[in-house]
């Protein structure tokens, strides 16, 4: 089976690559750098061609409100009508836990966006809504700071590691469309102001964490269950105990 990750070099991307080689897929890793460019559609219908499967997993390079929606907006209905023209059976596409629930997010309303191009599509599709990586934490902390102060939700989250999500749209790739939405997430919730504290402190950074319930994440406010899947995830195995000592690049 052709099998074609857009992003196919990024975090999720390469692991995702990699774990479906390994099981005798053929597959293609387009992006940019290889010639494959949604914005444009340079490469697109070349690399679609023969596919059964494609896998979006391309993201914006910038978060600004405008240039994100038209990322998302540009990027899918280019691979959509790819996709349609070359005959594939099953998009699939990675978006974020609870972005259906925070519309003041420019950035989470840009990737309802990118869904709404895909259920009207027409195409058999899977959309996977993940919460955050482990592998984000320090960025995360990063968008918050100010002097020496780190200023976050204490809202829950439940971050998964690149791994576990690589292996989910592993196993995606390799079933049925279920034309609806799958959530995955990591093996507990925990506060995202708490979360990053611990990740700080662990690798001896100095930035003092303070939880706020009004500090916003990407431009919205959370509650307690903003970023937490709901009835019958899909959940991870690795803790961030396990992560932090065995894969994270710290």
């Amino acid at each position: 089976m052709k099998i074609v990750v857009i992003g196919g070099t990024g975090l999720i991307g390469s692991k995702t690559v990699e774990r479906l080689r390994k099981k005798d897929q053929e597959v293609i890793a387009a992006s940019p750098n290889s010639g494959v460019n949604t914005i444009t559609g340079e490469g697109l219908a070349e690399a679609l061609s023969g596919a059964q499967v494609v896998i979006d997993l391309a993201n914006s390079p910038s978060f600004e409100d405008k240039s994100v929606l038209e990322f998302f907006e540009t990027s899918g209905r280019n691979l959509l009508a790819a996709g349609k023209n070359a005959g594939v059976k099953h998009h699939i596409a990675l978006s974020v836990v609870g972005a259906e629930r925070l519309p003041d997010s420019g950035y989470l309303r840009a990737k309802m966006a990118q869904e709404k191009l895909i259920r009207d599509s027409r195409i058999p599709y899977t959309i996977v809504h993940s919460t955050q990586f482990f592998e984000f934490l320090g960025g995360i902390a990063q968008s918050a700071t100010v002097g020496n102060t780190i200023t976050l939700p204490s809202a829950f989250f439940q971050p998964i590691a690149s791994d576990d999500v690589a292996d989910i749209m592993t196993d995606v790739a390799l079933s049925a469309p279920i034309n609806g939405v799958i959530e995955i997430g990591g093996p507990e919730p925990v506060r995202m102001s708490d979360l990053v504290a611990q990740f700080l402190k662990a690798t001896g950074d100095p930035r003092n964490v303070v939880g706020d319930p009004r500090a916003k994440y990407f431009g919205t406010e959370l509650e307690d269950r903003s970023l937490v899947p709901g009835a019958n995830p899909r959940i991870g195995a690795t803790s961030f105990e396990h992560w932090f000592n065995y894969a994270s690049p710290c």
